[in-house]
């Protein structure tokens, strides 16, 4: 697996850069929040519809948050755009062995109260629009990793027009606390849970 790297100076700059271009190309940014533990880590599940969503969550940790920010990312994408490396990024290759390494990382970071590890469960792209998230395997390895002390937040995210030129974003934030021996189907039911009530509510919002 690759691992992230630090650059105080390229931290700084592309932090700037993604808050510029979320503030440029879309309306708005709504966060509905959700009580959490600033003392402990956070594992942040969400959604993953576009090539905006590690953007997105980069920003809502910035803002909210708080935390020093990690996400898993394919091994193709950490090599092909250079600067996520410095934003906390590292890589997972799927159908290998690095795979175990990459869980264990991810687990032994949660260990920290000071980080955040982003997660999309979905594995690869769905449209904004799938009414269930799936989750692949995995997820219970890195957990188990751990020392389980950290939090779940759940993110479900949405994008919507209505009647401007750009798009608004909306973030529904919901803390989950798990048992010592949760389950990946109990996970994922709660999780679905959340989206289910956050996409109806979404549903509801008029211009």
């Amino acid at each position: 697996m690759l691992k992230p790297r630090q650059n105080k100076v390229i931290y700084t700059f592309f932090s700037w850069y993604i808050s510029r271009i979320i503030r440029t190309d879309f309306r708005s940014f709504e966060i509905y929040k959700s009580e959490f533990d600033p003392g402990r880590s956070i594992l942040l599940l969400a959604n993953h519809f576009s090539w905006w969503d590690g953007f997105l969550m980069f920003q809502l940790n910035r803002i909210y948050f708080k935390k020093k920010f990690h996400v898993m990312i394919t091994e193709d994408n950490y090599r092909k755009v250079k600067f996520l490396k410095y934003l906390g990024s590292f890589s997972v290759l799927k159908n290998s062995r690095s795979i175990v390494e990459s869980l264990e990382f991810a687990g032994e970071l949660l260990n920290d109260p000071s980080n955040l590890v982003l997660i999309f469960p979905q594995g690869k792209l769905f449209s904004n629009h799938a009414q269930q998230i799936n989750f692949e395997k995995g997820l219970m390895k890195m957990i188990h990793s751990s020392h389980k002390k950290f939090q779940y937040l759940f993110a479900a995210t949405f994008v919507d027009y209505f009647e401007n030129r750009k798009p608004s974003v909306y973030c529904y934030l919901q803390q989950w606390e798990g048992a010592e021996f949760t389950s990946l189907q109990l996970i994922k039911s709660n999780f679905n849970k959340h989206y289910e009530t956050s996409r109806q509510q979404q549903a509801e919002i008029t211009a």
